[in-house]
């Protein structure tokens, strides 16, 4: 009897995508919007109650105004809260104008608490204190309790919405506990520790409780090697956090050890993308938009980037007091304005390397001030070597072109001001941390025109020198 012959093994990655596939719902907006168009709102309805959250708040930012609140009222209430919760500030607000206040009510007690604190903080205060009103008394000590915390805080962030047991119960006493109370809780992956006072203990993973006897107690799983946040921590010390320990979620606590909420992963994603972006604003020289670029209004856009366009003619004005000052200079060798454009360019183009590396260095965490000494002989033996390089470069380009001489200038111009502008590039970052600005500011528009300036006088200084010996 032939033995069967051996399969391969699936592969695991190919099954997965399978999964993936036949587990996605069929999402068509054109189908969506022409139910819309036609009013068919019970079919309009049952098609939506399968799509995902997201995919739903973009097909109301597809709508006319008078569109989106009635297709917001067909949605259930616990599914039309996740919707509101993905939709942007400005669009939430203009969506909250065209419910009527028992509406709103609803929707603002199906609010998780971090999204309900998140949209008070987005909305004028007036506003705010509207919808405060409409919080039933538990809900409004809740809310004045969150947005009591400095903004951009964890305490911002957290919500009270966690499961937590007593060490001395038993694995089944807290397995039903958690049986009993996790429909209300923002996640059950990891279970939170706390004494009779709500001092934070340990934090273990739901697979614990599930893989020890049912008659074993609490304090005999928990290690108490676990990570805490506290509520006045700045929110990238959360990210950072959360990224170091690859965690679902993070205890809040306050100066005494009392727990006092969770951080969740999805918020606080929410949050590495909006300092990613304003680390971006900032290094092209603008204040941050609050909004997204879309729906930003003209004058916002004018007020966010007109001051540091400002600042930096001013900035640059010294290129142009160095140059007058050196016109003997020009005037006897007119062939050095050919290069003047490269050499500054070279120089603040190094810089803005360096800074850029050490700006996401400090964001991420991975270096500190103290570590400028070292960064910066670092960084000095790698501008070293990619001065010379270019150095070479630039003087067979001016040899050919105009001479040994200003070729010799040029060459040794190339040089210095990679390398100044370089190390400019790596200082400014913690210079500005030391005196507790962003780093971010010393990325792009600035730090060029810092090496810009450095690479003028550099270069005619070094041409007056040695023409001046010659």
């Amino acid at each position: 009897m032939a033995s069967p012959s051996p399969q391969t093994p699936p592969n695991p990655e190919a099954l997965a995508n399978a999964r993936i596939m036949t587990t996605l719902p069929t999402i068509d907006h054109q189908e969506a919007l022409a139910l819309v168009a036609k009013q068919h709102w019970a079919e309009l309805r049952s098609q939506l109650a399968r799509w995902p959250e997201p995919e739903i708040a973009d097909l109301l930012i597809e709508l006319t105004p008078a569109e989106q609140v009635v297709v917001f009222r067909l949605l259930p209430r616990s599914l039309s809260s996740e919707v509101f919760a993905h939709l942007e500030g400005d669009e939430q607000n203009d969506l909250l104008g065209q419910l009527n206040s028992e509406e709103t009510r609803q929707l603002l007690a199906n609010l998780s608490p971090d999204d309900r604190t998140q949209l008070f903080e987005e909305l004028p205060g007036l506003a705010t204190q509207k919808l405060l009103n409409l919080l039933s008394p538990e809900d409004l000590r809740e809310a004045r309790q969150l947005l009591g915390y400095p903004e951009e805080s964890v305490g911002r962030l957290m919500t009270p919405d966690y499961v937590a047991v007593r060490p001395e119960w038993t694995i089944g006493q807290a397995l039903e506990h958690i049986r009993s109370r996790g429909r209300d809780s923002e996640t059950v992956n990891i279970i939170y520790i706390t004494d009779a006072q709500w001092h934070f203990v340990d934090a273990v993973e739901l697979r614990r409780f599930i893989l020890h006897p049912p008659d074993e107690t609490v304090s005999q799983i928990v290690d108490e090697n676990h990570v805490v946040l506290s509520a006045f921590d700045d929110r990238e010390e959360a990210v950072q956090a959360l990224r170091r320990y690859d965690l679902p979620a993070l205890p809040v606590v306050d100066s005494q050890g009392v727990m006092l909420g969770i951080v969740t992963f999805d918020d606080l994603l929410d949050v590495a993308d909006e300092e990613a972006t304003e680390d971006f604003h900032k290094g092209a020289a603008m204040t941050p938009l609050k909004t997204s670029y879309p729906d930003a209004k003209i004058y916002e856009l004018v007020k966010k980037r007109a001051p540091w366009l400002v600042t930096l003619i001013f900035v640059n004005i010294f290129s142009g007091a160095v140059i007058a000052a050196f016109e003997d200079t020009i005037a006897a060798v007119v062939s050095l304005v050919f290069f003047m454009p490269l050499l500054i360019g070279s120089s603040g183009n190094a810089g803005a390397q360096a800074s850029t590396l050490m700006v996401r260095a400090l964001a991420m965490g991975e270096v500190e001030l103290r570590d400028w000494g070292r960064l910066f002989s670092k960084e000095l033996l790698v501008s070293g070597l990619l001065g010379l390089f270019m150095s070479i470069v630039v003087a067979v380009l001016a040899f050919v072109r105009v001479g040994p001489e200003v070729a010799l200038i040029v060459a040794l111009t190339m040089f210095i001001v990679v390398m100044v502008g370089s190390l400019i590039g790596t200082l400014m970052p913690f210079i500005l941390s030391r005196f507790g600005m962003d780093p971010a500011t010393a990325s792009g528009p600035l730090i060029t025109s810092l090496a810009d300036i450095a690479g003028v006088v550099i270069y005619f200084s070094l041409a007056t020198w040695l023409l001046g010996l010659w």
